[in-house]
């Protein structure tokens, strides 16, 4: 029995190891009994057949710092432009919600003859909000739609002041513009005539008060205040360069609308206080003085700003962009057209209203 036991298992035996299958690889020999991964990187797995390489693992993915940090590198770079991108489209783009005024200096003086009917006329087809007016007072105390620098001009004087002349004299000028091969002769309207002519078309006038010899600011306040009541204007704002007169007319009616302004001195450099009139509601800056600083420091004090005089498209552009409340200009229809190029750029690049 022992010996037929003896004979039986190791038939078994042959039999086992004759089905068994060859090795067809001699490198299986030298494995490794436990390594067993299957990754494809592994030198003992990838000889390893037939089976396949098995899913790797959550949480076993295989490390490539290089390709790690390009993979970061490129989220970043493209994560940083998509940033600036939208910032860029939002200084470029958020004055659409809430436009300036197009203020037209003088009315639109480069069609027509500064304060005059004619560029009054001309800027209120274009459909400007805005008209400024240059009120001077005559020697006998009527007030002129007038700037010493025009009366210059007309008279061939360097020297000329309206504050010299009197309504008589002032009445018998022309204002003379040129126009490619022709010119044209319009009368000097005193700031009553202005006023009723331009105050029920636009949003608002502003009033830029000279002051000069003889009287300066004697008694110009209720001068001022006075055209303005007889008018009828609702809308008139009053400003000027002197804080004295600033202060006679909001002495003399408490809720006039007026204005200051903000320039730079040419001879010290230095520039005017931003925050010296706690009443007034606009502050007219000289327009190379606006930046995004001066611009929330006056909006932060509930003041609106208004840039004067801006006459050409770079400086309109600039200004848009530092959102501003009224651009003052004598060419209101280039300013129109910087406007409205830039609104149709906005909504292509996709930018929204509100």
């Amino acid at each position: 029995m022992e010996e037929t036991a003896s004979i039986t298992s190791a038939s078994s035996h042959q039999l086992l190891e004759e089905e068994a299958p060859a090795s067809e690889d001699p490198f299986e020999e030298t494995l490794h009994p436990s390594c067993r991964c299957h990754r494809p990187h592994c030198f003992c797995c990838s000889r390893i057949l037939p089976f396949p390489p098995a899913p790797i693992p959550p949480g076993e993915l295989l490390f490539d710092p290089f390709s790690q940090a390009q993979l970061l590198i490129s989220f970043s770079f493209r994560f940083i432009s998509v940033s600036l991108s939208s910032v860029m489209r939002m200084r470029k783009c958020h004055w659409l919600e809430s436009p300036p005024l197009v203020c037209a200096h003088g009315g639109d003086s480069s069609r027509a003859a500064p304060n005059t009917m004619d560029a009054y006329r001309i800027a209120i087809q274009s459909h400007v909000d805005c008209i400024e007016i240059d009120v001077s007072r005559s020697l006998d105390g009527t007030l002129f739609a007038l700037h010493d620098r025009d009366l210059q001009r007309m008279l061939g004087n360097s020297t000329a002041k309206v504050g010299f002349m009197s309504t008589n004299e002032i009445n018998k000028l022309k204002a003379e513009f040129k126009l490619g091969l022709g010119s044209s002769e319009h009368k000097i309207p005193t700031i009553h005539e202005a006023l009723v002519f331009v105050s029920g078309s636009v949003k608002q006038v502003v009033l830029d008060v000279k002051v000069g010899p003889p009287s300066f600011e004697k008694d110009l306040a209720m001068d001022v205040l006075s055209v303005v009541q007889k008018s009828g204007c609702k809308n008139c704002l009053i400003w000027a360069k002197s804080d004295v007169l600033v202060h006679n007319i909001m002495n003399l009616k408490e809720d006039a609308k007026v204005g200051y302004i903000v320039l730079k001195d040419f001879v010290t450099g230095a520039t005017s206080n931003l925050l010296r009139m706690k009443n007034a509601v606009v502050v007219g800056v000289y327009h190379p003085l606006i930046d995004n600083r001066l611009v929330q420091i006056l909006h932060g004090s509930r003041k609106k700003v208004y840039a004067w005089t801006v006459d050409d498209a770079d400086s309109m552009r600039k200004l848009l962009f530092e959102q501003v409340d009224a651009i003052v200009t004598g060419h209101p229809s280039l300013l129109q057209n910087v406007m409205q190029e830039l609104e149709t750029e906005c909504f292509a690049e996709g930018f929204s209203l509100p």
